[in-house]
């Protein structure tokens, strides 16, 4: 599946709510119990794992990345959720020849992920969920119409980092360009991504400045990686340290408060380490992004 679409890429079609929904998206299978949906799951990936306590006895299909197609068939689901970055092409299609419904999200923006709920809550029929959309659009509205009321600030927000020796001094970070929603959503709390337009280049040395790019074809450019001299050039205000996809803590932080010394982020000590679900799973946790994040990012 190449990196393209439109928060979705098909329309759903049900004349009643589906009863047997196996969720192969963590953050879906969070917002369809946020939602009043819950009881319609029957099966989550191991990676699933909010609300814990409405978890706790459902079947577990392997990981986002090589789910159990036999153990979902088995489960007979007639709507399969999943999501174009998070699963793979093969077990999309091989879902889809075995015959089950499946319905491929890919929001890239918070609007397109928002709009994935509201066709959640159509197929579902649920005014209580509607309404509670409705008080997450106008939050949504504020924060929009909010932005023209303070100064933009310049950030690096890494979502990995990769050792260059035995020390664990990093080679390089990966981050995330204008195309994704991480950078959507930060750019409503007034954050200016430094590496909006840089794009990936293939193979790894040609994203680090060692040798010409080539041609990526299909492959995912969203997603560079930087070196420590492209950071530093860059020149941060803001140093963002997400707990995921890369476990960012106390270690990385005093790692990235050495190396970029010289930064402003680091001279006015703006290094935030954060709940990195709070960017990365779209769904119903938008509301607690926007709800938490401007008390991270208060001093903005």
């Amino acid at each position: 599946m190449s990196p393209s679409g439109n928060g979705h890429k098909q329309a759903l079609h049900f004349t009643r709510p589906p009863e047997r929904v196996v969720s192969l998206v963590p953050s879906l299978t969070e917002s369809l119990f946020d939602l009043g949906f819950g009881a319609s799951v029957v099966g989550v990936t191991d990676y699933c794992l909010h609300p814990a306590e409405s978890l706790t006895n459902l079947p577990r299909l392997g990981g986002t990345k090589n789910p159990n197609i036999e153990a979902i068939l088995a489960l007979q689901p007639d709507l399969v959720l999943v999501n174009q970055e998070e699963n793979p092409e093969a077990v999309v299609k091989a879902l889809e020849v075995a015959g089950l419904k499946v319905w491929v999200t890919f929001p890239k923006t918070v609007r397109q992920a928002l709009d994935i709920l509201w066709v959640l809550v159509g197929i579902y029929h649920s005014r209580m969920a509607a309404a509670r959309l409705e008080t997450l659009e106008v939050t949504l509205d504020w924060a929009e119409s909010s932005l023209s009321e303070h100064l933009a600030w310049n950030y690096f927000c890494p979502i990995w980092q990769q050792p260059k020796d035995d020390a664990g001094v990093p080679g390089w970070w990966m981050t995330f360009n204008h195309d994704t929603y991480p950078n959507d959503l930060l750019r409503l709390m007034g954050g200016r991504n430094l590496f909006a337009e840089r794009v990936r280049r293939y193979p790894i040395k040609a994203d680090l400045g060692m040798q010409p790019a080539e041609d990526p074809g299909t492959r995912d450019t969203r997603y560079p990686r930087l070196t420590a001299a492209d950071i530093q050039t860059a020149n941060p205000e803001v140093l963002l340290l997400p707990s995921e996809p890369y476990p960012f803590g106390d270690v990385e932080c005093e790692q990235m408060r050495a190396i970029f010394s010289d930064t402003p982020a680091v001279q006015s000590n703006r290094i935030h380490l954060f709940d990195g679900s709070l960017i990365t799973w779209h769904g119903t946790r938008l509301a607690r992004a926007l709800q938490d994040l401007p008390v991270l990012l208060g001093e903005f």
